[in-house]
């Protein structure tokens, strides 16, 4: 298994490197490791669902 840093994933899933070590730190991403001050993630780790997209949908169908 292959590991990326924080930097690469962010390229990879077109999103801020801050916000990937958020969702590392917040245990949202599986199998991601914290090494000295650096977080380890597999590279084929899923990218977890942004909340703030799941509540704009259930309130637009709750509209309906």
């Amino acid at each position: 298994m292959e590991f990326l840093t924080t930097t690469e994933i962010a390229t990879k899933w077109n999103i801020s490197r801050r916000r990937v070590a958020a969702l590392c730190k917040e245990g949202r991403i599986d199998g991601a490791v914290l090494k000295g001050k650096t977080w380890l993630i597999p590279d084929d780790a899923i990218k977890p669902d942004d909340p703030r997209h799941i509540r704009k949908a259930q309130k637009q169908n709750k509209d309906i």
